[in-house]
């Protein structure tokens, strides 16, 4: 059994469909069992960063970062540090279409406020419009943000699949396609167009967007740009920050 701490939860009706609130505190790199649930489930990471697995993949969440688990969806949570999380889990609303894909977003300060007096209404049971409404909005914040391209692809292929958990032990910004393609005793040509198939993106796109993946974590945790840089294998922490902004839109001393 998982064990961590509830320091509140809730249950009350909106639109006639049930919807559960907690507020939990988790202990630093607790890790919980493979589970699902029959509602879909939005999760704010308060304080502290975590990865849900799923199988679509991973999904990085960090500080104030809002993650979203469909229905039905089987994954668990693995916790960065110590972890605080908001948790809503909605049936259904009328009138509102549930994104039917896991994803994370960056939460805003309305998104927080949101979630913060839905904490408080599941707290005293509050029925009726209030409740509904703010649900509402909330969904509405979180279908306008987009997501955070924290997904890591990993192919289908064993020979692929074993090369890439391999790199993401350890990666590197200067492996390279001839490197991989040798590894695996496959011509260049073959590789590429076999690794695009089976992931969607391009090998360099991939090594980035794994590089990337294997920052946040740390980044969250407090490590300084210089030090995950280096050990990414980046040239200069400046050649890191650009990459990183590339992708998340702002450079890693403002994302965390």
């Amino acid at each position: 059994m998982d064990q961590h701490t509830i320091s509140h939860s809730g249950a009350w009706r909106a639109g006639g469909h049930v919807v559960r609130t907690r507020c939990s505190e988790f202990p630093r790199e607790h890790i919980s069992e493979p589970h699902r649930h029959d509602e879909a489930q939005l999760v704010l990471a308060a304080d502290g960063a975590m990865i849900m697995d799923t199988a679509e993949g991973p999904l990085v969440v960090p500080p104030h970062g809002v993650a979203w688990i469909p229905c039905g969806v089987v994954h668990n949570a693995r916790m960065i540090g110590s972890v605080s999380t908001m948790t809503v889990w909605i049936q259904r609303l009328p009138k509102y279409e549930l994104p039917t894909k896991c994803r994370a977003v960056n939460g805003t300060p309305v998104m927080r406020r949101l979630l913060q007096e839905i904490m408080k209404i599941g707290l005293r049971a509050y029925p009726g419009s209030l409740a509904s409404s703010d649900v509402g909005l909330l969904l509405n914040e979180f279908e306008t943000l987009p997501a955070l391209p924290d997904r890591l692809p990993l192919p289908k292929d064993p020979r692929l699949a074993a090369q890439c958990i391999s790199f993401l032990r350890g990666p590197s910004a200067h492996q390279t396609i001839s490197e991989w393609s040798a590894t695996l005793r496959m011509s260049r040509r073959t590789f590429t167009r076999r690794f695009r198939q089976e992931t969607g993106v391009s090998f360099v796109a991939w090594r980035q967007q794994a590089c990337l993946f294997a920052a946040l974590p740390r980044l969250a945790a407090g490590e300084s740009i210089t030090t995950i840089a280096i050990d990414l294998g980046y040239e200069s922490p400046a050649a890191f920050t650009t990459m990183f902004k590339r992708h998340q839109g702002m450079p890693p001393s403002r994302r965390f």
